[in-house]
């Protein structure tokens, strides 16, 4: 089959290949025949090195298709069934997991470098995360699949593996975001407009996005943003509310610098939601003053902050009352071929999201 590998950690460019395959497939395990997947910035982090998992590798890990065969003792999914694939599954028996914090589960990281693919002369390499979906098939454990509805287009059910259950449960679930609020979410990219529309679910009165690129900011306007700034202007903005700050910042950057400037931006008593991946050596500061006075609360988000399953059954009933807009988070649209074309994209911040068809 065709898919895309990164050969070494570091490089820019992914090379296309036409002679790979699934490896280990077996009990437990599903094979899925992928039909549309996205790009995620986490796919650039873990080119980078930013975000860890060993090369060679086939990145992705937002994609959708059917399942064509399942192995011995899996139940509640069946082949034909139109999935989502879930890079960190809840495995449902850890203390996090009986916690009912199944988003928190790293089980599944200990099978991180583990290998799912095979190229050239029997040369292994992993999924990213365990899924890989840069490639036109994947075999990945049962609890790695999300069913969703067979009418719901791949590019859009594509969405929802990562970003936008990122986004939206951020502000769900999170956040858990009042109505009449005042929001701001820095980082207009993928993450940072879903969270803009989980927030307008929620019923905040005023969202501002905050990003330096103005073609981006004025974006932001059409899926729920009451006005957008640049973020020199972030400090002015805040603090001209009555409360000297928003009631809730979502920071969709993944940098110590926009943390903290998402913390000043917030008034006393409010929160700031942290939903950027960032690097382990990029470190915020705050002083044990300002903590103790300011009683902000800082949450951290990761998948949507609450139960996988259940923030993506939420995003996808909320698409179909036409609540949250997927389609218009499509920006660009290629074929595998063209993977490295979506990657220059992404990288010069043209891109929202791309969808990658894997036919």
């Amino acid at each position: 089959m065709r898919a895309a590998i990164l050969h070494e950690t570091g490089q820019d460019k992914l090379e296309v290949r036409d002679d790979v395959e699934t490896v280990g497939f077996g009990p437990g395990k599903v094979r899925v025949r992928l039909r549309a997947t996205s790009l995620c910035h986490s796919d650039l982090s873990a080119m980078s090195g930013v975000l860890p998992q060993p090369a060679p590798f086939v990145p992705g890990h937002e994609g959708a298709g059917d399942v064509t065969e399942v192995g011995e003792g899996v139940a509640g999914v069946a082949v034909g069934d139109r999935v989502v694939l879930c890079w960190m599954p809840p495995c449902g028996v850890c203390p996090h997991c009986l916690r009912g914090q199944g988003h928190l589960c790293v089980s599944s990281l200990r099978r991180l470098g583990a290998p799912g693919f095979s190229f050239g002369d029997s040369v292994a390499a992993s999924g990213f995360y365990g899924t890989g979906t840069f490639a036109q098939e994947a075999v990945v454990p049962a609890g790695s699949v999300l069913k969703v509805p067979a009418d719901m287009p791949y590019e859009l059910a594509a969405l929802i593996g990562c970003g936008v259950t990122t986004g939206v449960g951020a502000a769900v679930n999170t956040a858990r975001v009042e109505p009449g609020s005042s929001v701001a979410v820095i980082g207009a990219g993928g993450v940072g407009i879903a969270a803009v529309q989980g927030a307008r679910v929620c019923g905040a009165a005023r969202i501002t996005v905050v990003d330096p690129v103005e073609s981006r900011r004025e974006r932001a306007l059409g899926f729920g943003a009451t006005d957008t700034v640049a973020p020199d202007g972030l400090k002015a903005v805040a603090r001209e509310l009555e409360a000297g700050g928003y009631d809730y910042v979502f920071e969709a950057v993944g940098r110590a610098a926009t943390v903290r400037a998402g913390y000043d931006a917030t008034r006393r008593g409010g929160a700031v939601i942290v939903i950027g991946a960032g690097a382990r050596d990029d470190q915020v500061g705050f002083s044990m003053a300002e903590l103790f006075f300011n009683e902000k609360r800082i949450l951290p988000s990761m998948y949507g902050g609450g139960d996988v399953r259940r923030t993506a059954a939420l995003v996808t009933e909320l698409w179909r009352a036409g609540r949250i807009d997927l389609e218009g988070m499509i920006t660009h649209r290629v074929r595998l071929a063209d993977v490295n074309e979506a990657i220059a994209q992404m990288r010069s911040g043209e891109a929202l999201r791309t969808v990658i068809t894997l036919d």
